[in-house]
């Protein structure tokens, strides 16, 4: 069981772009709670001790709001233009008894035998949507790669997940395949492969001779 990252919830008063900015600008970090057919709540988190918890693979909250204690799961996440900062955030209100869906990220472990024979192992999804209690959201689903050979390929029906945890994406969802990878060839390259269209001799022939027709013609003139 994940153990929740406890933060203390500050009721938002006031909406709009400018308050949220003006609430990033003290540290702290604009949200909304929402689910379990309860009215969606606006607050604010403390935005070090967010980045300290997420960082750390949290994804299930304890958010205390006045006197009020609940366990939240974050559904999505916000960043600023760079992709570094976040600036919002929705969490959905969750009960540690119910079954939810989420995405879990895939985490690679070991060498791929194929990397010594020149192949590439390249990741086409990394993260599996699952089912699962709260109490068994996996921090990741790890894959062991170490028998992965040149040709080989792994897809979601392939994994082998946690006990409790059901599979939400489609069974033939590329996760990683292990190829080799070409160098792309120069555009002098290219040329020198193309192939040149053949001489018709017949044809060369037959507009000589026409050329020929009409200069004698224009002679007689």
């Amino acid at each position: 069981m994940e153990k929740g990252l406890l933060l203390k919830a500050e009721i938002r008063e006031q909406s709009g772009s400018s308050n949220a900015a003006k609430i990033r600008k003290g540290g702290r970090i604009p949200a909304i709670v929402y689910g379990h057919k309860e009215e969606p709540v606006a607050i604010s988190l403390d935005a070090h001790t967010l980045a300290e918890g997420l960082h750390h693979g949290h994804r299930v909250l304890d958010v205390q709001i006045g006197k009020k204690q609940e366990k939240m799961i974050i559904k999505d996440l916000q960043y600023d233009h760079l992709g570094k900062n976040i600036i919002h955030l929705d969490l959905m209100r969750v009960d540690v008894a119910e079954m939810i869906k989420v995405e879990v990220p895939v985490e690679l472990k070991g060498t791929a035998k194929g990397t010594h024979e020149g192949g590439v192992v390249e990741v086409h999804a990394d993260a599996l949507e699952v089912e699962c209690k709260v109490t068994d959201i996996p921090k990741s689903i790890v894959i062991n790669v170490k028998e992965i050979n040149v040709g080989d390929s792994i897809h979601a029906s392939d994994v082998e997940l946690p006990s409790g945890v059901k599979l939400v994406s489609a069974p033939s969802t590329l996760l990683l395949a292990c190829n080799i990878v070409t160098e792309a060839k120069t555009t002098e390259e290219l040329e020198a492969e193309m192939p040149t269209a053949p001489e018709v001799i017949g044809e060369v022939k037959e507009e000589a001779e026409e050329t020929e027709e009409k200069s004698s013609s224009e002679e007689d003139k």
